[in-house]
């Protein structure tokens, strides 16, 4: 008898992905399929616990790994790729997950997590800064590949088990993440200021410093610009310091 591969293999893979709602294929038997289901999503649930270790111990088994589940049943992934999974766990989250009964917090802290993994794999690479920062009004700045300012509804660095906000803040929190030349990654809380000076360089590559800071004056309505351009020099210094700027002349 001729047979179906593409078929069979449907089959097989319906099961493994989700054994309540499929058969098992009729000429393979039930303990084998069970071993092979059992190996497939025992990876699956290790990859996710790795990588989302605070939200891990946020959940107790059962519903950890009804989320693991409703993960490995529903989503098709458009990456082969292990090191991918968290990031198609994200995807899942923001837009394939409909419970009402997760935390509201859910991706914003399954995104805080990713981040750090994402920034250390990352196959970017930057140098130490050669232009010294005494011109730094003349000179013009780039945000390194490897520098994130993210900006969430919750204060995501201090969720854990002692503190589970139902409800955002009416302060969104601000951070910045990036990862030195040493390929250590940080995290920092940062001001609104800060945020948006990072914005500004994110969204215009190159802008001179004495643009991005007189346009960051002009938006603050501040009585006394002078005083905005100051202070933003100080944190670029900073910022250079660390690598999250590029400065070129």
């Amino acid at each position: 008898m001729s047979i179906d591969f593409k078929l069979k293999q449907q089959e097989f893979a319906a099961y493994i992905r989700d054994p309540e709602n499929n058969p098992v294929p009729n000429d393979v038997q039930q303990q084998r399929m069970a071993m092979y289901r059992e190996l497939f999503f025992n990876n699956i649930d290790s990859f996710l616990s790795a990588n989302f270790p605070v939200l891990r111990t946020l959940l107790n088994d059962s519903d950890w790994f009804a989320l693991g589940q409703d993960f490995f049943a529903r989503h098709v992934s458009l990456s082969p790729h292990f090191s991918k999974i968290p990031e198609e766990f994200l995807d899942y989250l923001q837009n394939e997950r409909d419970c009402s009964a997760d935390f509201p917090f859910l991706f914003e802290l399954a995104h805080y997590e990713w981040v750090e993994m994402s920034l250390s794999i990352s196959k970017e690479n930057i140098s130490a800064n050669a232009q010294n920062t005494d011109d730094l009004l003349s000179l013009s700045l780039q945000l390194s590949p490897l520098a994130w300012p993210l900006a969430y509804q919750y204060p995501v660095q201090q969720i854990s088990p002692d503190f589970l906000p139902d409800t955002a803040p009416e302060q969104p929190t601000f951070l910045l993440v990036y990862r030195d030349l040493a390929d250590d990654v940080h995290f920092i809380a940062i001001t609104p200021f800060t945020y948006r000076l990072l914005e500004l360089i994110q969204d215009n590559a190159g802008i001179l410093t004495k643009d991005c800071l007189q346009q960051l004056a002009e938006e603050s309505r501040h009585p006394n610009p002078e005083i905005i351009i100051t202070g933003g020099l100080h944190i670029l210094k900073e910022l250079a310091d660390k690598t999250v700027i590029i400065l070129h002349k």
